[in-house]
């Protein structure tokens, strides 16, 4: 199989993947992504309401940080520079678990490795549990979240290092 047949694979399974989410985990995937790499002005296609407004804006904040923090996800198995991710890392995706917007680790991957990139995979199943196990966050999200890890993903030997090939955005459908 030749290298565009690879990376067409790869897509369509991405995909398929993002089709499988909630609605409101699509639209928060989309929106984020939007929010993350400054596309479709954000803020005038997303705010609704002057919460929604509030929302983007502390996205917005939080995601000034990413460029950092991709520069900053250790090589190797060693323990060094660890704290310089995890801190951030944990803290943006508290803040995005908190909206209550993402109800699985499936959508929360999705969209952080889209965010960071894939050398962040192997970091997120401890970011994921350590933001979702917060007290800021209710009792029985807390318990969903938690348990929509699966063992294969928190046990996981090795994690691919193919860069994501497919961003999903938010498509305005015109009026007939």
């Amino acid at each position: 199989m030749g290298y565009e047949s690879k990376t067409f694979s790869l897509t369509i399974a991405e995909m398929r993947e993002f089709a499988g989410f909630a609605e409101h985990e699509q639209r928060f995937i989309e929106r984020s992504l939007d929010i993350a790499l400054a596309r479709n002005d954000a803020f005038k296609s997303w705010s609704g309401s002057p919460a929604d407004q509030r929302a983007i804006r502390g996205q917005y904040l939080a995601y000034r940080e990413l460029r950092q923090l991709r520069g900053m996800i250790p090589a190797g198995d060693g323990f060094d520079g660890l704290e310089g991710l995890m801190g951030p890392l944990m803290r943006i995706s508290a803040q995005d678990i908190a909206l209550e917007q993402i109800d699985c680790f499936s959508a929360y991957r999705f969209l952080y490795e889209r965010l960071l990139g894939a050398a962040v995979r192997p970091f997120l199943p401890a970011a994921f549990c350590a933001a979702a196990a917060l007290p800021q966050i209710r009792p029985e999200r807390r318990r969903m979240l938690l348990q929509s890890l699966s063992e294969a993903a928190a046990t996981a030997p090795a994690w691919s290092g193919k860069e994501p090939a497919f961003y999903p955005e938010k498509v305005e459908v015109e009026a007939a």
